[in-house]
């Protein structure tokens, strides 16, 4: 019989799902990944098949297992990360899916939310959530099924069909499906559906009765560190111990444990945590109020997140619509040929501006233009634009939390690129620290797991489990940063009112 000395993390993505077995030391020892499809039924919907998401599930978590030659014995524990927001409705007696799940991205609920700003405005249900009415959410997904897929108005208020998010999806497969499968979902996820109140960590009975969701439908919300049941199948035995969202995954796996510590994660778009304790913190500035985590029964911890619409999709842009270079890893070398953006500044403001602007009515510019500026300037102020957006949400934050930031934990696709991760340093005026293992989402969820089950004792020992990989410190002068960062700020200002309404 194998020792219980790995702890495996399933990080059900928007693209694909991938499970990753660690050891003791936060290490990954095995990983295996799978794609799923994508469906565009309508402009602007976004669907997955459930039954796909969960048969990948099973065939990379038994891939991994067959790679590593381990047996189920070999694990003290289950983690789950996903992609959050996504909205599934099930049959609980047969595990048939009433409808695709309906992707975070998805805009179909417009209509919905319009309808319910109308009077109140964006902010109607802020104070209790956190969060603004937004197609993005869970709640006006839900209420969208029940409106418009035949039966499951009824089903859901004889408590047959039931509602998760992908987190609640696996695990009631995992722990037995029809027979016996555990309904639950955890306090991150439930903050992200727009129906859990974030001072009693509870399913909000007003908004429940507006959005005519019945409450039988919704999991049981618990904390993102506990054993939620036994895995069945093969994973026979195993504890389903640890649930986090994506983007706080990151932020436990890069041990943002302390009020004010923040990472954020560079993709496509950038996604920022910044940890503000155990009080909830509303923002004035258009960022997030969310749950960050909780620990079994400890207090829950709270967070303040800020999305940038486009950091490396930019890059991309670069590449394919101008076709400035082949691949995204050459815009670093391209940036290198001179010594800095010859005073130009790039706005992505492809689909208006996020926070903390929230101008729909912007589209991006290039300012400063002269005869002097070449290919290399443009990818050069491509790369600072994501390190000037990431400074605006981060003084987001610190307005909004009095909270003020001593460095910046880094992880996601843009942070190999030194040129960028320099420059944000030298913007933010804070050292940027990206760890050695780059898979901070998944081993959020591991140490989660892990926790839950006494694989590591407490918080404390996961400090010691983070490493470093490099550091980037400040080297610009107070005069230059002040100087470069108006500039942005005034070219910012040209983006704005470019749409008429």
């Amino acid at each position: 019989m194998q020792m219980a000395n790995y702890v495996m993390a399933i990080d059900q993505g928007t693209t694909s799902t991938r499970v990753i077995v660690f050891n003791h030391q936060g290490e990954i020892i095995g990983i295996k990944q799978k794609e799923h499809e994508q469906h565009y039924p309508k402009p602007g919907w976004v669907e997955h098949d459930p039954l796909e998401i969960w048969s990948s599930t099973q065939l990379v978590v038994q891939g991994v297992l067959n790679d590593l030659n381990l047996t189920p014995n070999a694990l003290a524990a289950i983690g789950i990360t996903n992609q959050r927001e996504t909205t599934l409705v099930w049959d609980r007696e047969t595990g048939k899916p009433y409808y695709p799940a309906i992707v975070w991205q998805d805009t179909r609920t417009d209509k919905l939310c319009n309808e319910l700003a109308k009077d109140f405005g964006q902010d109607r249900f802020r104070q209790v959530t956190g969060l603004p009415l937004a197609t993005y959410f869970s709640g006006p997904k839900i209420a969208w099924m029940l409106k418009n897929v035949p039966g499951l108005q009824d089903d859901a208020r004889a408590g047959r069909a039931i509602f998760g998010t992908v987190d609640t999806w696996l695990t009631w497969n995992l722990t037995g499906g029809p027979q016996g499968g555990v309904h639950i979902t955890d306090v991150t996820n439930a903050s992200r559906t727009l129906l859990m109140d974030l001072h009693t960590l509870d399913w909000d009975e007003n908004i429940l009765s507006i959005l005519n969701i019945p409450r039988s439908m919704l999991p049981e919300i618990r904390p993102s560190s506990t054993i939620y049941g036994t895995a069945k199948g093969v994973l026979s035995g195993v504890p389903v111990a640890g649930i986090l969202g994506d983007q706080q995954a990151a932020l436990f796996g890069q041990a943002c444990y302390d009020p004010g510590e923040a990472k954020n994660t560079y993709g496509t778009g950038c996604f920022m945590l910044m940890n503000t304790g155990q009080e909830v913190v509303p923002s004035a500035s258009g960022l997030l109020t969310t749950v960050g985590y909780q620990i079994g029964d400890q207090p829950v911890v709270y967070a303040l997140e800020g999305s940038i619409a486009i950091a490396g999709a930019l890059v991309q842009w670069l590449r394919d619509n101008l076709r400035m270079f082949g691949s995204s890893d050459e815009v670093e070398g391209l940036a290198k040929t001179v010594e800095d953006t010859g005073g130009i500044y790039f706005v992505p403001a492809f689909s208006g501006l996020f926070a903390p602007y929230w101008r729909s009515d912007a589209r991006g510019v290039i300012v400063g233009m002269t005869r002097y500026i070449n290919r290399g300037h443009i990818a050069r102020a491509a790369l600072e634009a994501t390190a000037f957006q990431t400074r605006e949400v981060l003084d987001a934050m610190e307005k909004d939390s009095q909270v003020k930031l001593q460095a910046l934990k880094v992880d996601g696709g843009m942070v190999v690129n030194n040129l960028l991760m320099q420059f944000q340093a030298d913007i933010l005026n804070v050292p940027v620290i990206r760890p050695v293992v780059s898979e901070t989402t998944a081993l959020g969820a591991a140490y989660a797991a892990g926790l839950a089950v006494g694989f590591w004792p407490n918080i404390d020992s996961l400090r010691d489990y983070w490493r470093e990989d490099q550091r980037w410190m400040p080297t610009m002068s107070e005069e230059q940063r002040t100087v470069k960062y108006q500039g942005w700020k005034k070219a910012v200002t040209r983006t704005f009112d470019w749409v008429e309404s």
